[in-house]
């Protein structure tokens, strides 16, 4: 799992989502390894990949800073967009593989984004179904079944089971530290602390109306750290 900074929005529109798997698939090349599936949601990234020639630690350093660099340039900013180091647990049988990868594909569902798996699009699970691109489908439908059709037809009904899997996942914060919103505005939006009053009222509402939509963070906090008036958070 890869996650953005402090929460922030790492996809904000469909382009964004088709450079990420762009670079997945140039990665996949150079690194060999097996791709079975993926999930790009608002603010999160999940992997399900068997490592190739290369680590894992590798892959993702060099995934992870082809996009940031790509999504600096084209969102004119600079600085981290994910939030620590990647998250990762190993697979050790074809169950828990499975299961894992439903984990995946319902992670819109869960989220309150979609009701139905077919109904997201940046997922792979249409790659199983429909045309296959970037992922290894082999592997996993031949665990469903060896006849391809039918493989199909069971792993679609296995993917819109209800259930209650509990998988990697990050740990929420309830609250965020001065320190870090602080760090945030410097590197997200160039402003150094004590600066904050000197940007163009335009700039300083989008960036408070930002800060406002991170989870964790209060009104009464972001007048703190910013130097300006509560009233002026919560009319930005």
């Amino acid at each position: 799992m890869l996650r953005g900074i402090n929460r922030q929005t790492i996809f904000r529109d469909g382009q964004d989502c088709v450079k990420l798997i762009e670079i997945l698939q140039q990665s996949k090349e150079k690194s060999e390894f097996e791709l079975y599936g993926y999930c790009l949601m608002g603010n999160h990234v999940h992997l399900l990949l068997r490592e190739g020639k290369e680590s894992i630690s590798l892959v993702m350093q060099r995934m992870c800073s082809s996009f940031v660099y790509w999504y600096n340039w084209k969102y004119d900013r600079f600085g981290h967009l994910f939030q620590e180091r990647y998250k990762s647990e190993v697979v050790e049988d074809e169950a828990y593989l499975i299961t894992v990868l439903r984990y995946i594909h319902q992670n819109p569902i869960k989220a309150g984004i979609t009701n139905s798996v077919i109904e997201y699009k940046w997922s792979s699970y249409h790659e199983y179904i429909r045309k296959q691109n970037i992922i290894d489908c082999e592997f996993i439908l031949e665990l469903f079944a060896t006849e391809k059709q039918t493989a199909k037809k069971e792993f679609e009904k296995y993917m819109k089971e209800v259930n209650e899997d509990i998988c990697l996942d990050y740990e929420e914060k309830h609250r965020i530290a001065d320190e870090e919103i602080i760090k945030l505005i410097e590197e997200e939006y160039g402003v150094k602390k004590g600066s904050f009053h000197l940007l163009e009222r335009e700039k300083k509402d989008r960036t408070l109306k930002n800060l406002k939509a991170i989870k964790g963070v209060t009104i009464r906090q972001i007048a703190r750290v910013t130097g300006v008036s509560k009233y002026m958070v919560e009319k930005a």
